[in-house]
């Protein structure tokens, strides 16, 4: 696989082609990087832009993580001291899960976001940013009913970090690019270049397939989960056998989750799937790709609940050193 194949493997979308291509063309002079508000356990929708870093560091780049403990407070996510503890133990998960050490640094927002250039640059793009721009970039950030002022700041803050930070390549979630966005029509303005992004898909919510998951509602996996838990989650789980399903019956669009996490989480770090099945049933069945797994489901081979088995199992086998971690900063 050559550098752009592995930049651009499981991403909804880069922005742009081009300037992605000239990046892969020399990777390893390269930073790029993703930022995080401290919540204190890794969870699975932190783990698929953590494999996305894997990814870019195997392909040559640089990787810096933003525990962005500002950003935590003014979204009233708990004191800076309290954060900032929430952040050390974040960055010893992250590497538990797989971020090369040597090639990741880890950079609180603080360290550099109260600076007085950082602060007057701030002020340039609120002076370049109208308040309807700013909500549209910020919708994925706002909850409830009602919009603070911190909430309007908080994605101008995004955009100049990756100013600050000196990095080539923006990485986030689907729910990150009216940020990137907002980011690529701002930074200009104050004669900064648009920055370049890749976006990571959403895992469907893993009850249902509709919408995402969130760990904030609904189901999620995260490192605080036992083998047991993982099980039991992904044995609930939607799992059509299909990668296609029907809308449901309100008419509203639905992935298979299961499939997902195959597809995103599972065959990026393993070189092979092994489905285990007692011999009455065929045997185990082995797939080096995800089109593979996904077309036996598609055909009636796999069973959907001997993907969910199988599934359970490489999950937890990615948890389990996050697991002990965390096991180890509550002793």
């Amino acid at each position: 696989m050559d550098a752009y194949d592995r930049i651009t493997r499981n991403v909804s979308e880069v922005v742009t082609e081009e300037e992605v291509r000239e990046l892969a063309a020399d990777p390893e002079s390269k930073r790029a990087y993703c930022g995080y508000e401290p919540s204190g356990v890794l969870h699975i929708g932190h783990m698929l832009t953590a494999t996305k870093l894997i990814d870019l560091q195997e392909a040559g780049f640089e990787v810096t993580v933003l525990l962005a403990d500002v950003h935590a407070y003014l979204n009233d996510k708990g004191s800076f001291e309290e954060i900032a503890d929430t952040a050390e133990r974040m960055k010893e998960q992250f590497v538990a899960y797989g971020l090369d050490e040597d090639r990741t640094e880890f950079v609180l927002g603080s360290e550099f976001e109260f600076d007085r250039g950082y602060a007057l640059d701030l002020h340039a793009l609120e002076l370049a940013t109208s308040l309807s721009r700013a909500e549209r970039a910020m919708s994925e950030i706002a909850g409830g009913d009602t919009v603070r002022v911190s909430q309007a700041v908080y994605p101008l803050m995004q955009a100049l970090d990756i100013v600050y930070l000196d990095v080539d390549l923006a990485l986030g979630g689907m729910e990150q690019r009216k940020v990137h966005m907002l980011a690529r029509d701002t930074l200009p303005s104050i004669d900064e270049d648009a920055p370049t992004c890749i976006h990571t898909p959403l895992i469907a919510d893993l009850g249902s397939g509709i919408g995402k998951m969130s760990s904030s509602k609904g189901v999620t996996v995260s490192m605080e989960d036992s083998a047991e838990d993982i099980e039991e989650k992904v044995n609930a789980a939607y799992c059509p056998p299909t990668r296609d399903p029907d809308p449901d019956d309100r008419g509203r669009e639905r992935e298979n989750p299961v499939l997902q996490i195959f597809e995103y989480h599972v065959f990026p770090r393993f070189e092979a799937v092994v489905v285990e099945r007692p011999e009455k049933y065929g045997g185990n069945l082995e797939y080096e790709s995800y089109e593979a797994l996904a077309e036996d489901l598609e055909s009636g081979e796999l069973h959907p609940q001997d993907a969910k088995h199988a599934l359970a199992d490489y999950l937890d086998e990615l948890v389990a050193p996050g697991r002990e971690k965390i096991r180890e900063q509550r002793t």
